[in-house]
């Protein structure tokens, strides 16, 4: 296993604090180092309260003496592999890219050299945040293997703490599509559910209340277009950031995302091509840039395999409405029709 310098910080807690959590207490005294990074510092049990490990929740008061080590930069082992990105906006501070669905984020033990990570180490040439730490340099959020759109990437540590800043404020916008089963009701609506890990099955997630663990999860979400009542494209705008945030708000709802099979979906023998995918699109974000302070509105083209299943939805709606019509649609009795006898009652006698 190998092992990285540590760089070791101590923190006096100031006179007349009364009772203030660590985290924020560390925060503002070290506003060089983001909050993600301090965050990684407590799971990694490198924060420590009169010597001995604490959680950034823990209470701390003035007299008390933190201290707390960080993994210094060190240049990645990870070769760059000349992989093509779809770029929407590139500067000297940061990157937004489209990415591609299918493709990893970051290396793993069940990945290759065709994660992200390579290809921004070719695409950077070097120059990326060293936050993020040796086995991600550069990526500040995440998006899952299937999810394609836009993602950011800090070039400078500046960059980093800023985006940083704002993904934990919630202070930027997010905006996804997503291709769900069946058509709501309602055109529009909000969902307020916690989200936990599955206790039953850990690579998933699921509703669960606050007071077992469930962390809180708000999602916006309106209909674009129904087709039939076989699905429905959704907008949703997340002002959390949970894992399966989507995917596990909207099966509350009763409407699984398309291709995600992990949460139950299942295909619709209409569709002659079902998607072999989770359709799920980053396809609007707004950010702050974190040096210059402008407004960078970014958006990601859907792909080719998410505009295929738009166009096959829209021919089964059509045929279901022409279906539907000759069901409703009356019989012509033609003018020239030899009217039926009249019938023929026997009298009795």
């Amino acid at each position: 296993m190998r092992t990285f310098p540590l760089s070791q910080h101590t923190l006096t807690v100031p006179e007349r604090t009364l009772r203030a959590r660590a985290d924020k207490i560390l925060a503002r005294a070290f506003p060089e180092h983001s909050r993600m990074a301090l965050q990684r510092s407590f799971d990694a049990g490198l924060v420590l309260l009169n010597g001995r490990a604490i959680k950034r929740d823990q209470s701390v008061s003035a007299g008390d003496v933190l201290t707390f080590s960080q993994p210094d930069v060190i240049a990645s082992e990870l070769k760059a592999v000349d992989i093509p990105l779809d770029v929407l906006f590139e500067d000297k501070h940061l990157l937004a890219i489209n990415k591609a669905s299918g493709m990893v984020v970051h290396p793993g033990a069940a990945t290759g050299d065709d994660t992200l990570v390579h290809a921004l180490l070719s695409h950077c040439e070097g120059e990326l945040s060293g936050i993020g730490g040796v086995e991600r340099p550069g990526i500040v959020h995440r998006l899952d293997r299937d999810t394609s759109g836009v993602m950011l990437v800090a070039k400078t540590d500046a960059a980093h703490r800023g985006l940083s800043e704002q993904f934990s404020q919630r202070s930027l916008q997010k905006e996804y599509l997503a291709l769900v089963a069946g058509a709501p009701s309602l055109l529009s609506g909000s969902i307020k559910k916690p989200i936990g890990r599955n206790p039953n099955q850990r690579h998933k997630m699921t509703i669960v209340e606050s007071e077992s663990g469930g962390r809180d999860a708000h999602t916006d979400w309106e209909v674009v277009e129904k087709y039939s009542n076989v699905a429905a494209l959704m907008r949703c705008r997340i002002h959390t950031g949970r894992t399966h945030q989507i995917r596990v708000h909207l099966k509350a709802l009763g409407h699984i995302l398309m291709g995600d099979v992990i949460y139950g979906w299942k295909p619709d023998p209409r569709l002659k091509s079902p998607p072999k995918r989770v359709m799920l699109h980053a396809e609007h974000l707004i950010v702050t840039h974190p040096v210059t302070g402008k407004r960078l509105d970014l958006r990601a083209p859907l792909p080719k395999d998410f505009k295929a299943q738009l166009a096959q939805l829209r021919r089964v709606s059509v045929g279901d409405a022409k279906k539907a019509r000759l069901v409703a649609k009356p019989a012509k009795i033609r003018k020239d029709a030899i009217p039926p006898a009249p019938h023929v009652h026997e009298s009795r006698k």
